[in-house]
């Protein structure tokens, strides 16, 4: 089911898109005023991307290339091995309650390493590792909001939006330039919010 956005939220928003050629395929890249909004792989209907964006973010959808200049610059700087952060805005209205709240405490997880699906849910004060699944299954904005880095308790890299062969090139991207032995990644512990609600 389609989570829409509430009426108090909505105004007159534009969303600006431009399609990017990377080593991952086609990547759709948009962004409202607020920052990147949506990051949508070529497996995806583009038509079908930007229709949904219109409908929850009641948005009137443009292509403006040189409005997500900056993010295409970033993501071109990430794939050529050039970057390890990203340093740009990002919306994440289209996630709200768990799993923004998930996909916030994400972006904290460092380049090169690793974090497992209840780590994650541990991190924002929950048992729920499916929900967290969930909330980076329905990422928005993946490789900025780097859902990738998620892997299960056994060390697979478990399942991905863009598809296993795509996780996987990109944690191997990440582990050439950060030095560490592929399919090695050390994992990374993030500290709970709610630590007292673990029991």
């Amino acid at each position: 089911m389609v989570e829409a956005i509430p009426i108090a939220e909505r105004r007159e928003l534009t969303v600006s898109y431009r399609t990017l050629d990377t080593p991952i395929g086609a990547l759709l890249v948009a962004a409202t005023e607020a920052g990147v909004v949506r990051i949508a792989f070529g497996t995806a209907d583009e038509d079908a991307v930007l229709g949904d964006l219109a409908a929850r973010l009641s948005a009137r959808i443009e292509a403006a290339p040189g409005r997500v200049d900056a993010l295409a610059r970033q993501l071109d700087e990430y794939f050529s091995r050039r970057r390890r952060v990203f340093e740009l805005p990002v919306d994440l209205r289209l996630a709200r309650g768990f799993r923004r709240r998930v996909l916030e405490r994400l972006r904290e997880v460092p380049f090169g390493t690793t974090i497992s699906y209840g780590a994650l849910a541990a991190a924002v004060g929950s048992r729920a590792v499916r929900a967290a699944g969930s909330a980076c299954a329905t990422n928005p904005v993946p490789i900025v909001v780097p859902c990738h880095r998620v892997v299960r308790s056994d060390g697979s890299i478990g399942n991905y939006g863009g598809g296993v062969a795509c996780k996987a090139a990109l944690l191997e991207l990440e582990s050439q330039t950060a030095g560490t032995v592929p399919g090695a990644m050390r994992s990374h512990p993030l500290p709970a919010d709610h630590v007292d609600s673990l029991g």
